[in-house]
């Protein structure tokens, strides 16, 4: 495989149709899947406002050769316990299909570590759907151990088809 140069920063609204292409292909691994991408809507750029607006929080894409080829959104949450320090948590997790594999997530996964160690975090937690056993293994690899048991209660009554981060 040749070189690819990648770059890591915050989504920008112009990134919501790409985003919402990714996260199609991250519904087509759950439990729902989605029939097609959703399209932008104002409730997206009122999210991703209030993203930016957070400086404990941030949505991350990761470009190779020009391309956002994937993202995450990280949270710095406040914290009583551990002296006091915050923790980390990562959603939302996807590399496109076409370049898994390439060690991409891998950056895009160093760069909310590195974030978090800079915020004082003392540990970084995530949930992936049970069925994503790829995603798993990947995880693992990155350090992540099986440490707790993940309960979901929806307030709308109904699972998000795209919930499966």
């Amino acid at each position: 495989m040749g070189a690819v140069a990648t770059a890591i920063r915050e989504a920008t609204e112009a990134d919501l149709p790409r985003l919402l292409d990714l996260y199609f292909q991250l519904s087509q691994l759950g439990s729902r899947p989605e029939t097609a991408p959703r399209p932008v809507t104002e409730a997206h750029r009122t999210a991703l406002r209030a993203l930016h607006a957070d400086p404990r929080a941030a949505c991350l894409v990761l470009e190779a050769d020009g391309q956002v080829v994937g993202t995450l959104t990280l949270y710095i949450l406040a914290n009583l316990t551990h002296g006091g320090r915050p923790f980390a948590v990562v959603e939302n997790v996807v590399t496109d299909a076409a370049v898994r594999g390439r060690g991409l997530g891998r950056l895009l996964m160093a760069r909310a570590e590195e974030l978090a160690r800079q915020h004082g975090c003392y540990r970084v937690v995530l949930t992936s759907h049970r069925r994503r056993a790829d995603a798993h293994r990947f995880y693992e690899r990155l350090g992540f151990q099986r440490s707790h048991e993940g309960m979901t209660k929806y307030l709308d009554g109904e699972q998000s088809t795209t919930e499966v981060g």
